[in-house]
């Protein structure tokens, strides 16, 4: 491993990103408002990455991306590069399907053990498994019959991919998203926050076994972790209602929550009617408090050590953007392919508030950071 200079997402990828709202940063493009009607999506439904309406919706936007690039041919080729086997291969085929398009994926995580390359062949193209971010040096060689060219797409997820690779420096992601709970957890309670609860009720209810009950959302997540801190009921009270299916999902417990809401200290009453409101409004994001602190939390990790900096020392404390897949972009971006970034990172978690904008601050993707990789 070594450390290849500075450098920023929007250096690879301009604007052209999405985040959960579905809103592209580039202005010039149509988001979710004006393409909702024309998929038939429901009125304030926003699709999330693994979902076939989230695929029409990213396709309608790169076809206008592509056009914006001086290109008027129709885009016939996919390249996606991703971290998660399932999630990104589920997006992957959806995104091939809604295109009408050939797909070759990359799929990358690094576990420590031997070097392998698994290819996998199906109906809506191919995915290529790799235990190293250097296999992308592999991958042109396994796609040597599909070009990558003007009529080439090419999709990297942005959250441990481009930056923070799986498996190599996840971790810090992860890290920071976990300070971003605690302190806004904090900031309600204030004096009547415990340390060790929260870290025993965050890290119970982050299992997969939860997953069905949180969806797997942070917000949900963050909420609830809040809820269990003021006392108005217990861990275990809430593990055995769930797996007892008295407490069946998310919906649930906030009309459980609601039903008690009396009871609850004045700021987490505040949180409360604020989170419900959003999951009425069909919002994926509802805890706003905590995003905002996500996103200062995560450009606060970013670029903020020395350039002589140990590798070792990047990668355990700083979010680096991953060498092999930025190289691997700078390749088919030469070649004529269309680079574009997709995030399921709420757009609160990712762009600068108005008050902080104003002092400086700017979107994740503009900001500087190291480049490391093999």
């Amino acid at each position: 491993m070594r450390v290849y200079g500075r450098a920023r997402v929007h250096d690879l990828l301009g604007d052209f990103i999405v985040y959960r709202s579905l809103a592209p940063l580039d202005p010039r493009l149509p988001g979710l408002p004006r393409l909702r009607e024309g998929i038939g999506l429901a009125p304030g439904l926003i699709p999330r990455k693994s979902s076939p309406e989230y695929a029409q919706v990213v396709v309608s936007i790169l076809q206008e991306a592509r056009k914006l690039n001086g290109n008027r041919g129709p885009l016939m080729r996919l390249v996606y590069i991703g971290d998660t086997r399932v999630n990104d291969g589920i997006a992957f085929s959806n995104l091939c399907q809604a295109g009408g398009w050939r797909g070759m994926a990359f799929i990358g995580a690094e576990d420590g053990g031997p070097a392998r390359l698994e290819v996998v062949e199906e109906e809506t193209g191919t995915l290529v498994f790799s235990n190293r971010w250097a296999g992308l040096e592999d991958f042109p060689r396994v796609s040597r019959d599909f070009p990558v060219d003007e009529q080439t797409v090419v999709v990297i997820d942005l959250d441990k991919t481009l930056l923070g690779a799986r498996g190599r420096n996840d971790h810090v992601i992860d890290k920071v998203r976990l300070k971003a709970v605690r302190e806004t957890i904090f900031q309600v309670l204030g004096e009547g926050f415990s340390e060790a609860s929260f870290t025993r009720n965050y890290t119970r209810l982050n299992q997969p076994e939860f997953h069905p009950f949180t969806t797997d959302n942070q917000d949900y997540l963050a909420y609830v972790c809040l809820i269990l801190e003021s006392g108005l009921l217990s861990l275990e009270e809430l593990t055995t209602a769930i797996r007892s299916g008295r407490m069946r999902d998310f919906t649930g417990f906030l009309s459980w929550v609601d039903a008690r809401v009396e009871t609850l200290p004045r700021g987490v009453r505040r949180v409360h009617e604020h989170v419900r409101t959003a999951v009425m409004d069909g919002d994926p994001t509802p805890f706003k408090e905590f995003r905002r602190n996500e996103y200062r939390e995560t450009v606060s990790h970013m670029g903020y050590m020395d350039d002589e900096s140990p590798v070792h020392d990047l990668l355990t404390d700083e979010i680096v953007i991953t060498h092999e897949v930025k190289q691997a972009a700078i390749r088919w971006r030469d070649q004529g392919a269309l680079l574009f970034g997709l995030s399921d990172k709420p757009d609160e978690a990712s762009l600068p508030p108005s008050q902080l904008e104003a002092q400086g601050y700017q979107p994740i993707h503009r900001v500087s950071t190291h480049v490391v990789g093999g």
